[in-house]
C-alpha cells in the first residue's frame, strides 16, 4: 500500500498547522493499493523518538475498505477513534521536546477482519487486531522540530 499527504512529503517537515501547538488539526492523508479482500482499514500515527518510548498520536479503526483518503481535520464520527498518549480521543499533533526533531509514522493497515473496536480503544487493543489480521500496510513519515 502507498500512503501520502498533500501537507508534507515522505520524511518531510510536517507543517506547524498540524502540530499540538496549532490545535491538533490532522493532516490530509490518501492511500492506494488496498487488497481486494480487505474487511476494514485502520490508521496509527506514532512517534518512536519520544523520550519515554513510542508515543501514540492517533488511532482510527473501522474505516471502510473503499475509503481512499481523510481530509484535513477529518470528521471521524463514523469510525472508531482511539485514545492517544496525551490521554485524549482523536489526533494529537507533533509536540517533541524543545530543541529536538522527531519522526512521526502515519500507517494505514488493511485488515482481513473487522476489529469491532469502540470509541476510546487503546493501542494494545488495536495492536492485537493488527497482529492477527494485517493483509498489507503503507507508511508515510513526517518530521517535526520545536
Amino acid at each position: 500500500m502507498t500512503i501520502r499527504s498533500t501537507a508534507f512529503k515522505d520524511y518531510g517537515e510536517i507543517p506547524r498547522d498540524h502540530s499540538r501547538a496549532a490545535g491538533d488539526v490532522s493532516p490530509q492523508l490518501q492511500w492506494s493499493g488496498v487488497p481486494e479482500d480487505t474487511a476494514e482499514l485502520a490508521l496509527v500515527c506514532d512517534d518512536p523518538d519520544a523520550p519515554s518510548g513510542t508515543f501514540i498520536h492517533w488511532l482510527v479503526a473501522g474505516i471502510p475498505p473503499e475509503t481512499t483518503w481523510l481530509d484535513v481535520g477529518a470528521d471521524l464520527k463514523q469510525y472508531a477513534v482511539g485514545r492517544n498518549d496525551f490521554g485524549e480521543q482523536g489526533y494529537g499533533g507533533p509536540h517533541p521536546p524543545p530543541g529536538s526533531r522527531h519522526r512521526y509514522f502515519f500507517r494505514v493497515y488493511a485488515l482481513s477482519a473487522q476489529t469491532r473496536l469502540a470509541d476510546g480503544f487503546d493501542f494494545e487493543e488495536l495492536n492485537r487486531q493488527l497482529d492477527a489480521n494485517t493483509l498489507a500496510a503503507g507508511t508515510l513519515v513526517g518530521t517535526y522540530a520545536r
